[in-house]
């Protein structure tokens, strides 16, 4: 019997064996992460065990089948990895260039020793379907926009709410600041919480960027989080430069000391910032940071407030933004709308703090970097205005 494609919802499964087996299917995604100039990571997931790829094209007028595209596998030190959460990262891409992408995944049925057997393959519609985008980084660009949610701790209907008031033309990445959920229980619970409704709304083709919060961190599945959300350089702390805005993307931490009971001996940040700070020293000395008008620092928790990760946010990081020239600080953690004006002997820049009930829309031109607060029902409720860096 002949091969035939089959149309499941937005994916098409192509059936290389005729006998009955459960349906393979993709489950969530994809999604952009960790998108720069010239790479990104698309991610998703499969009901089954499988390889992954990604098929690239530009996004001109062309069909998608009008020719072999080239493929970009998920594979790491040379083989292609089997499991049921893909990541793909492609390299060698042009800044500022507009791409459509396809993604692919084929079922393993069993790997015994050197005999792998496949299965169906799941993949994005092509045919008559519109295939997802993306448009790389322009560090030369004259204006870029962002949004930022934080703390939504799993309700995902207040994050619809709250992105609905996005105009994805002028805002070109989203970042999330930490406890979009509760804790980290299973793969489930990411994609309930508010993955599936960030998917569904942009991040197919929007970029992502995530700064851990301290709920990410608890839970079983915490140590699991880079495999959903991975970054550039392989760690949870970055930086990276879009128009003309370079973006400081902390990791935090915890909020209290690594030996409270309720971490049950499993914390050790204190020790991770300080290598953290390690890293941000070096970091801040970089062209992209040093060369940008605007520089932006994303930090869950707040230098402010008494607790063990607010002093440790304070100590060990502020000083060393307020000598590198940092301009805003944009944190959650409170649940309440903050800010802070730069105070002497503490840190020289705005800090502003978003609650989990409020969006932050900005949008840097050679002018100014224009930071506005929004409430649920839309309405304006605070500002910060930065004046390029001479």
């Amino acid at each position: 019997m002949k091969n035939y494609l089959l149309l499941l919802g937005a994916f098409v499964v192509a059936p290389l064996f005729v006998f009955s087996q459960e349906a393979f299917k993709i489950t969530h995604g994809p999604y952009l992460q960790a998108l720069g100039e010239t790479g990104v990571n698309i991610v998703w997931t499969t009901s089954k065990n499988s390889i992954a790829w990604v098929e690239l094209a530009p996004a001109d007028d062309s069909h998608f089948y009008a020719k072999e595209r080239p493929k970009y596998f998920a594979a790491a030190h040379g083989q292609k990895t089997e499991g049921t959460v893909h990541n793909v990262r492609i390299e060698g891409l042009q800044p500022a260039t507009k791409y459509r992408y396809r993604i692919y995944s084929q079922e393993i049925l069993s790997h015994e020793s050197y005999i792998v057997k496949y299965g169906n393959i799941a993949a994005s519609a092509a045919y008559r379907a519109e295939l997802p985008t993306f448009t790389t980084l322009d560090p030369r660009a004259t204006e870029t926009g962002f949004a930022m949610v934080n703390d939504i701790h799993q309700q995902s209907d207040v994050l619809k709410k709250l992105l609905s008031q996005v105009d994805w033309k002028q805002h070109q990445l989203v970042f999330f600041n930490g406890d979009m959920q509760n804790n980290s229980r299973n793969e489930a619970q990411i994609f309930s919480s508010f993955m599936d409704t960030a998917i569904s709304l942009f991040a197919d083709r929007v970029p992502m960027y995530y700064a851990r919060g301290n709920h990410e961190t608890r839970g079983e599945f915490a140590s699991a989080f880079p495999r959903y959300f991975p970054t550039a350089n392989g760690q949870l702390y970055y930086i990276f430069r879009t128009g003309p805005v370079c973006f400081v993307v902390l990791d935090t931490g915890e909020d209290k000391p690594d030996s409270d009971i309720e971490y049950t001996g499993i914390a050790d940040y204190d020790t991770y910032r300080t290598q953290q700070a390690a890293w941000l020293k070096a970091a801040l000395k970089r062209p992209e940071y040093t060369e940008a008008p605007y520089k932006v620092v994303i930090a869950h928790i707040p230098p402010f407030g008494g607790w063990h990760g607010e002093k440790e946010v304070a100590e060990k990081f502020v000083p060393l933004l307020n000598q590198a020239g940092a301009q805003v600080m944009l944190s959650g953690h409170l649940h309440r709308n903050v800010k802070r004006m730069p105070e002497a002997g503490a840190w020289n820049f705005p800090v502003l703090v978003n609650s989990n009930t409020s969006i932050v829309k900005a949008k840097a031109d050679a002018k100014q970097l224009q930071i506005e607060v929004f409430d649920l029902a839309g309405k304006k409720i605070d500002e910060v205005i930065v004046q390029p860096s001479k």
